[in-house]
């Protein structure tokens, strides 16, 4: 057996695993023809609260496949039914109708024995830890294991792996009090692995942590995605953390799902307002300096600057060169502001760039923005300015 297969099925084959079912579907039976150990299929699901005001709908209508092994975001603002959505994939919250399946199986149709096992293979890792401030480093990673019930032998290997995968080997004896933010949720997760889950799920796992402190995480996070295989999903209001981190993305709104894809897709051309407003603060704007002195028409008998917008969607592999924008509008170019990120090897931004507007050359853009001649994805006008290097 390969050691990616030993890490996918389990702690080894003592008797204590095979009686925990660890390693079993949640009905004991193989998993479905065609589908993957840790995929997530939500179904038509709504959630309702009752309240003195009367019914909240948190959900309506999701129906979204999540691929095994993927990292899947699911962003929204306050309210939005992030966190209702995540707790029904290990039931702790019933939807109201609609069904989710994890693997497969339909989990409203397991009894208490098959939640208690659909759970072991569901680990949770939460905003503010959650640790036992009285138990050790050692002890919290270990209380899942010894809850299943495993032998002593196995709970030492086991928290011992995983004190070594999330480096904190030298903090085995201490006390949450005495630990840091990021070394307290680097003891979350390794407690959420310890009965080799399947899918993890991370409730805002970042948000109490400065920025990098949540690089490392977001880095320890990805680093188990590839080397175990585990489905993670997590939520957040943080939408530099999905940029950073997922291959695709939710946008829920109100309970309904504004839009779902890829994250560079999303991002990079985003089609819902919903989307925009979550994505603005990560938007390259235009400066305030540049916008008090931006002219909606040429100046007459000054010299003067065109201001541009080119945006970047990822779409086609298309990104910004300078040099061949230059060669396009036949007339040298300024970069003002802006910027361009990588998501999934597909660039996505704008430039803001001004060009001279009083050369006698009208601006060309029609054909510049698709075809071979294409420079971006779009090409906005935005003003005017006056031209610095000749203003008196």
């Amino acid at each position: 057996m390969s050691e990616a297969s030993v890490l996918r099925t389990g702690l080894g084959e003592a008797a204590w695993f095979d009686r925990t079912g660890y390693a079993a579907r949640t009905d004991g039976t193989p998993l479905p023809h065609g589908v993957a150990q840790g995929s997530v299929v939500f179904d038509h699901v709504c959630k309702v609260y009752r309240s003195s005001a009367g019914p909240v709908h948190a959900l309506k209508d999701i129906s979204l496949a999540i691929p095994a092994g993927s990292i899947f975001g699911i962003i929204g603002r306050s309210g939005a039914g992030k966190s209702s959505l995540l707790r029904t994939i290990n039931r702790l919250e019933r939807p109201t109708s609609g069904t989710v399946y994890v693997d497969g199986v339909d989990i409203g149709t397991l009894d208490e024995g098959g939640l208690v096992r659909l759970r072991r293979r569901i680990g949770m890792i939460f905003q503010h830890f959650n640790l036992l401030s009285a138990k050790t480093v050692y002890e919290n990673i270990a209380l899942p294991l010894r809850v299943a019930g495993a032998p002593a032998r196995e709970i030492e290997r086991r928290v011992t792996e995983l004190l070594a995968l999330v480096g904190l080997q030298d903090k085995r004896d201490m006390y949450p009090a005495r630990l840091s933010g990021g070394q307290k949720q680097r003891v979350g997760i390794a407690r959420a692995l310890a009965t080799r889950p399947e899918i993890l799920l991370c409730d805002e796992a970042t948000s109490a942590l400065d920025p990098e402190t949540t690089q490392s995480i977001l880095g320890l996070l990805r680093d188990i995605n590839r080397r175990l295989g585990i489905t993670i999903i997590l939520i957040t209001h943080e939408m530099s953390v999905i940029r950073e981190i997922a291959d695709q993305v939710l946008v829920l709104e109100k309970g309904h799902m504004a839009e779902t894809g890829p994250v560079w897709q999303v991002f990079g051309a985003p089609r819902h307002d919903a989307t925009r407003a979550l994505l603005a603060p990560l938007q390259h704007s235009l400066p305030d300096d540049l916008r008090d002195r931006l002219l909606s028409r040429p100046p007459q008998a000054q010299r003067y600057r065109t201001v541009l917008r080119l945006s970047y969607t990822g779409a086609g592999r298309l990104e910004p060169d300078l040099a061949r924008i230059a060669q396009a509008l036949r007339r040298p170019v300024r970069l003002v502001h802006g910027g361009v990120d990588r998501i999934q090897g597909h660039p996505y931004g704008h430039l803001l760039l001004s060009v001279p507007g009083d050369d006698g050359q009208p601006l060309e853009l029609s054909e510049l923005t698709g075809g071979p001649q294409a420079v971006a994805h779009s090409i906005e006008v935005l003003g005017h300015v006056l031209d610095a290097d000749h203003s008196h």
